[in-house]
């Protein structure tokens, strides 16, 4: 049976996860479950898998935690340090499913660990790349990206031949708000920015792939997980989401992954690497659909896309800076302190402010985001004066 770790056990990308293993209990054992303050079901999630360990972020909820899981067997936890060490088990295989760069310190565990890694957070490649690339490389680990645009490169990529890539091109929904003006955009409410059209995720996902931020993110994600340079890898607008990601080589021969937009699909191919598992999904019906659309990104009513392949260009800590930024933003727009396009506008002043030499460390890393957060709630204030 192989061991498996979920960090970020009862968010949509966990629970995708813990759904593929409850349908194959032969198959996995359930080393450890995380999450951040959803105690209820954190403990029926450990519950229905007899998880041995389950850890709360919240440390405030570690009582509740152990009396939800009183005579279950299942041991208990709670504080973001207790996270970090649910992801140094041990465990053949983690997913990293925390959003924000509070998943970065539970993620350069799991890989000191030596085991293999799912990667579902985007903020450890952007805000530490290639300190966890190194992190990987040392300890021996794999890692396999999950998100469906990394993953569905990651299928058609030959790694073993780099050089024969022409190009790799990262497809993009375009969002909710994709046909809109940016007189438009800047109407919108956290309500209409959280439905997207083809996935189901959680809340800052959802305004990422409104901003289109996402997209900027997963370019960054992309350089450090295929090494072809920055300047072959492209974004292209697919509204459809059902062509995952290209991958284009020499000889004019492009490969690509295709499947509905079902996150289950990603999931299971890193689950199961490197075999396959079945997977319920719904398969893809060509008639259905007809058509496959496509267009350029457009990088003036989406000013983020062209922020994070600036702030990778210039590298240094301007991408950690960008995600820290980011983040405050978004949840200032969910709290609807700020507009949707001050978003953009208040990372672009962030960057503009703050530029700290590369992080040589993880503590390096969190002061830097520590920082740019701070730069960006001080932005924050001023628009509000």
């Amino acid at each position: 049976m192989k061991s498996v770790t979920i960090l970020g056990a009862t968010g949509s990308v966990g629970t995708s996860t813990l759904d593929l293993i409850e349908r194959s209990p032969d198959a996995f054992r359930v080393e450890a479950l995380t999450a951040h303050r959803d105690v209820a079901g954190l403990a029926a999630a450990a519950r229905r898998t007899r998880a041995a360990h389950a850890v709360i972020g919240e440390e405030a909820l570690g009582l509740d935690l152990a009396e939800a899981l009183a005579g279950t067997g299942t041991t208990t936890a709670a504080g973001p340090a207790a996270v970090t060490e649910a992801a140094a088990r041990g465990a053949d295989w983690t997913m990293a499913a925390i959003v924000g760069c509070a998943g970065l310190p539970p993620v350069m565990a799991a890989l000191a660990a030596g085991g293999t890694v799912a990667l579902a957070n985007k903020e450890a490649l952007v805000s530490a790349g290639a300190l966890a690339m190194e992190c990987a490389r040392r300890h021996g680990a794999t890692l396999l990206p999950v998100d469906s645009e990394h993953n569905a490169i990651f299928q058609c990529f030959d790694s073993a031949a780099p050089e024969s890539v022409r190009r790799i091109i990262l497809t993009a929904s375009g969002g909710p708000f994709r046909t809109m003006s940016r007189e438009e955009m800047a109407a919108v409410t956290p309500a209409q920015a959280v439905k997207h059209p083809n996935w189901s995720m959680g809340a800052k996902i959802s305004i990422d792939s409104a901003t289109m931020m996402n997209k900027g993110l997963e370019l960054i994600e992309a350089h450090h997980l295929f090494p072809v340079g920055l300047d072959r890898i492209e974004i292209l607008v697919h509204p459809q989401s059902v062509i995952h990601s290209m991958v284009e080589y020499v000889d004019g021969s492009i490969l690509a992954q295709l499947g509905t937009p079902d996150m289950r699909t990603p999931i299971a191919h890193a689950l199961a690497w490197p075999a396959r598992m079945a997977a319920p999904v719904e398969r893809l019906d060509f008639a259905k659909f007809g058509r496959f659309d496509f267009e350029a990104p457009d990088t003036e009513r989406f000013p983020a896309l062209a922020l994070a392949r600036a702030a990778i260009v210039a590298g240094g800590g301007r991408p950690a800076v960008l995600n820290a930024a980011n983040e405050v933003a978004v949840a200032a727009f969910l709290g609807q302190a700020i507009d949707f396009l001050d978003i953009a506008a208040i990372v672009a002043e962030t960057l503009s402010r703050y530029d700290p030499p590369p992080p040589d460390s993880l503590d390096a890393v969190i002061a830097v985001d520590s920082e740019a957060r701070r730069v960006a709630g001080g932005i924050m204030e001023e628009r509000a004066a």
